[in-house]
Formats: C-alpha cells, sequence, structure tokens
C-alpha cells in the first residue's frame, strides 16, 4: 500500500511546496528577523504593484461568473451526473464552513468595530464612532468578504476544472485550469503545471496555517476569560493538537461522513447563535443596519471594490483579503468541484456567489453590529478590550454584555473552533487531491497533511506571535503567482460553458440575445 501511494504523488510538487514551506519555519526559527524583513519588503511590493490586480481579478471573476449563471448557460449541468451527489443544504453547508473558516468569527466581530471606530478613507467625511459611522463600517465590511471574495473561491475556475476533469478527464489539480490553454501539454511532464500547483498548495497551506496557529493564541485567551485557564503556549500547542487531531479524523472520513456532519453542525450552531442575538440582543437595530448597510454596499459596489485612494489601508484590509482569498482560488476550486457534482452552472453560481455572501454580511451584522450598539450605549465598552487584546477580545466583551453572557462566550468558542476545524479538514483532503490528481486521495495523506499544517503552526507559536503574522502577510505575496492562473479564467470559463452547452443540447444563442418562449417562438417563425 505505501508504495502504491508514493506512487501517486506527484513527487516534485511534493517537494518544492513541502520544501519552501519547511525552509519558511526553518529560517524562522533560527533568524525570526531575516523572515520578517523578507515578508514586509515583498509584502510591500505586492501590495503596490498587485493591489490594484487583485481587485480588477476579483471583480472581473464576479461579473463574468454573473453573466454565465444567468445566461442560458446557466442551465450547463457539471460533472456528468444528472442528480448531485449532496442536498443543498450540505452542499451549501460545507462550502460555507470550509471557505469561512474561523476568520469569519472573529473578524465578524473585530472588523465592523474597527471600521466603525476609525472610519475608513471611502467614508473620511463621516465622523467616527457616531451612529452615522454605523453603515459604512459594516458596508466596507461586506467588500472584504462580500460578493467578489466568494466569487474568486468557486464559480469560474469550479467550472473550468469541473469540464477538464470530469469530461476530459484531466487530473483534480490547479494546473488544469490551464488545460483549455494547453491541453494535454500542461498535465504530464510539465515545468509549469509543476510550478501552478506548488505554489497553488504553498498558499493554501500558509492560508490554513495562519488560521490554525491564531486559533490557538485566540482560544486560549476565551478560555482564559471565560474559565480562568492559563493562556500558556503549552495550553495554545494542547489546543492546536486537539484541533488537527480532529481534522485529521474527519478528512480520513471523508467529504460523506465527516466533512459533511462537521459543516452541518456548523451552520446549524451559527443559525441558532443568530436567533438567540436576534431575541435576546439588539434584533430591531440588526435588521435596520443590514438593510441601510447592505444598500449602501450594493449603490457604491464598483467605487467600493475599485477604491485605490489610500494604500497604506488597502494593505491592512481590503488588499489583504482579496489577496487572502485569492490565494484560496485554485484549491478551493478543486474543492467545490469534488462537492459540486451534478449541480449546474447556475446553481453554483447562485450558491457560491450569491446567497453565501449574502448569509456572511448578516452574520457580521449580527455579531459585529451587537458589538456597535453596545459601543454607542457605553463608550469604551468592546473598544478597550479590542485595542488592548486585538479580535479575540472584541468577541468575549460582546458575549458578555449579552444576557447568558457565559453561555454566548462558550458558544462562540465552538464555533470558532469548529469553522477551523472544517476549513483544516478540507485543505488537507484537497491538498491531497491536488498531489494525487484525483477525488479521493490515500486516508494517510489526508492525516498527513492535517499533521503536517498542526506541527508547523505549533512551530509557529513557539517562535512568537509576529512570525504567524510574518506567514499571513505572506499569503498576500504568494497570491502575486495565483493573479495570473486566475485570469485565465476569464475566457477559459466561457469557452468551456459553450463546450458543455453544445454537448448537452442547449440551443445556441449569444450572452445577449434572451430567451424565448415557446409561443414567441412560434410567432417569430
Amino acid at each position: 500500500m505505501g508504495k502504491r501511494i508514493f506512487n501517486n504523488i506527484d513527487m516534485p510538487v511534493f517537494l518544492i511546496s513541502g520544501g519552501l514551506l519547511l525552509l519558511f519555519v526553518i529560517v524562522g526559527f533560527i533568524n525570526q528577523d531575516l523572515i520578517t524583513s523578507f515578508v514586509d519588503t515583498t509584502f510591500a511590493f505586492s501590495v503596490k504593484y498587485f493591489g490594484g490586480a487583485y481587485q480588477f481579478v476579483l471583480l472581473g471573476t464576479f461579473v463574468i461568473a454573473l453573466i454565465l449563471g444567468y445566461s442560458k448557460f446557466g442551465k450547463v449541468r457539471l460533472g456528468k451526473l444528472e442528480k448531485p451527489e449532496l442536498s443543498t443544504f450540505k452542499w451549501i453547508a460545507i462550502i460555507m464552513c470550509t471557505l469561512l473558516a474561523g476568520g469569519g468569527v472573529f473578524w465578524a466581530a473585530a472588523e465592523p468595530l474597527y471600521h466603525f471606530l476609525d472610519t475608513p478613507p471611502y467614508f473620511s467625511n463621516i465622523e467616527s464612532g457616531t451612529e452615522n459611522a454605523v453603515s459604512p463600517a459594516l458596508a466596507t465590511s461586506f467588500v472584504d468578504w462580500g460578493f467578489l471574495a466568494w466569487a474568486i473561491l468557486g464559480t469560474l475556475g469550479t467550472i473550468v476544472l469541473m469540464y477538464a476533469h470530469y469530461e476530459k478527464g484531466a487530473p483534480l489539480k490547479p494546473r488544469t485550469l490551464l488545460y483549455p490553454i494547453f491541453g494535454d501539454k500542461i498535465i504530464k511532464n510539465s515545468k509549469l503545471g509543476t510550478f501552478v500547483d506548488a505554489f497553488s498548495i504553498i498558499s493554501v497551506a500558509a492560508g490554513t496555517i495562519g488560521p490554525i496557529g491564531f486559533l490557538g493564541l485566540q482560544a486560549g485567551f476565551g478560555f482564559n476569560m471565560l474559565m480562568d485557564v492559563p493562556n500558556t503556549l503549552l495550553i495554545h500547542i494542547i489546543i492546536v493538537i486537539l484541533l488537527v487531531t480532529a481534522a485529521a479524523i474527519s478528512a480520513a472520513t471523508g467529504i460523506h461522513r465527516g466533512i459533511q456532519l462537521l459543516s452541518s453542525l456548523n451552520v446549524i450552531l451559527a443559525l441558532g447563535l443568530i436567533v438567540a442575538i436576534l431575541i435576546l440582543g439588539p434584533g430591531l437595530f440588526i435588521f435596520n443596519s443590514y438593510i441601510e448597510s447592505f444598500g449602501l454596499y450594493v449603490q457604491n459596489f464598483i467605487s467600493m471594490n475599485t477604491f485605490r485612494g489610500d494604500e497604506a489601508w488597502l494593505s491592512g484590509w481590503t488588499v489583504f483579503f482579496f489577496a487572502w482569498f485569492l490565494g484560496y482560488g485554485p484549491m478551493m476550486a478543486v474543492f467545490v468541484s469534488r462537492i459540486s457534482r451534478g449541480r449546474t452552472v447556475r446553481e453554483l453560481v447562485t450558491a457560491v456567489a450569491v446567497i453565501a455572501p449574502v448569509v456572511t454580511a448578516f452574520w457580521f451584522t449580527v455579531v459585529g453590529g451587537t458589538g456597535i450598539f453596545q459601543e454607542l450605549s457605553n463608550q469604551g465598552s468592546v473598544s478597550e478590550a479590542l485595542f488592548s487584546n486585538g479580535p479575540p477580545a472584541a468577541m468575549i466583551a460582546i458575549t458578555n454584555q449579552l444576557p447568558f453572557g457565559f453561555i454566548f462566550g462558550v458558544l462562540f468558542l465552538i464555533a470558532t473552533v469548529t469553522f477551523v476545524l472544517t476549513t483544516t479538514d478540507s485543505m488537507s483532503l484537497t491538498i491531497s487531491m491536488a498531489l494525487t490528481g484525483h477525488g479521493e486521495p490515500p486516508k494517510i495523506m489526508r492525516v498527513f497533511w492535517a499533521m503536517v499544517m498542526g506541527a508547523v503552526s505549533i512551530l509557529l507559536l513557539t517562535i512568537g506571535e509576529g512570525s504567524i503574522d510574518a506567514l499571513q502577510s505572506f499569503i498576500v505575496v504568494t497570491a502575486v503567482p495565483v493573479v495570473f492562473l486566475m485570469i485565465t479564467t476569464f475566457w477559459t470559463a466561457p469557452k468551456v460553458c459553450m463546450a458543455m452547452a453544445e454537448e448537452q443540447g442547449l440551443e445556441k444563442r449569444s450572452f445577449a440575445e434572451p430567451e424565448t418562449t415557446h409561443v414567441e417562438s412560434n410567432i417569430v417563425k
């Protein structure tokens, strides 16, 4: 069995991605200042010269995805299955929990508050910390976690991969995104293909290791505040070990058991928390803020997503998050392709690029909006904790002021852990798929990658929190080559949709030509 697993692995990709990741950790352990200096320099370069490209690629992906999803090509069925493998609820639950991750819990509490207390440059004429600053703060958070962020994670790239893999037999790897351009040349013995796969794995591994490490720090803080557990390095390491062990078990059981079960439980828990806060917290304020903020977001959609007026601010917020999601793009296309067989293009675009961001925006309003309401009512009640101890403190400060605050705090902590857990097991599976090229990689490989990402997180924790910050900043750098990969889907996704529409017998109409009813068709004749 060991020989079979070894033969199935793309060793050049494995050695390059794993080697560079290991080198990053070793150098960081020996000379953290060197790593910090390198990351700071490359981070500044990528933000300056590629920040606008990140925004352009995400916006273009969203627009083209909508055109494909709501034109005649929306009827194209993906994956050569007439009926989806997963129920709609379980399918959307897996997508949301995998892509939202633990960041969606802590940032949902912290980001709206940061923008409320320090008005973003786009709304520089609004006074910070006032009622007028509520909607701009929430709308800015919607930009960072909204339609564009979700679209890059599972629309155009997924369409291309599902066509190439299920229709043409190409492996389920990031390099297959280039199959419509290069054909079989990109699959075997391709230096470009090796480069694409390796950097895609590095980007998603870095993007997952960071949250695992932060979870150790954040959960340690939460346990300390709620249960008086010592907030020490040992506790952080124990938390990470327990997390990756659970993730390894879940990944080994596969999509139809562990990952599916965890995702469903996550969504049920999150929905329960939303209902409880609406009933016991400022429900009317939350609803009013959501409607107004979402309207502001939609009204200024283009200008907010393409804002370039303050590079320093952008590097810490919109460009940073866009780069993070962009870095996840190729590997998430692999993952979403694996769970979306039997879905139509319209279902895919609607679930990923419409439903998920709308729900995410409401989640941010429930959590962050509650914090803003508390800050308006009692200045300093949340901001003091936020500025003193960072994002995890915001969540605890918010829950402490709710009825049954201890219970809310524990439940939000559980939600954070399970969200990160779902992302870790899903990414372990996805990296394994990228190295083997098929949707059911060996269980031992899935366990291996969960353990590797946990081990790297522990090493970084022992070096210090600054090393995890450096790793997360490095995500912005690794997104640079991904830009060139994902921009190819602007052309290849429509191309493969046309090919599949023809194969499936759909009528040949242009994008601009509306569908006609049977009666109208007869009248024309």
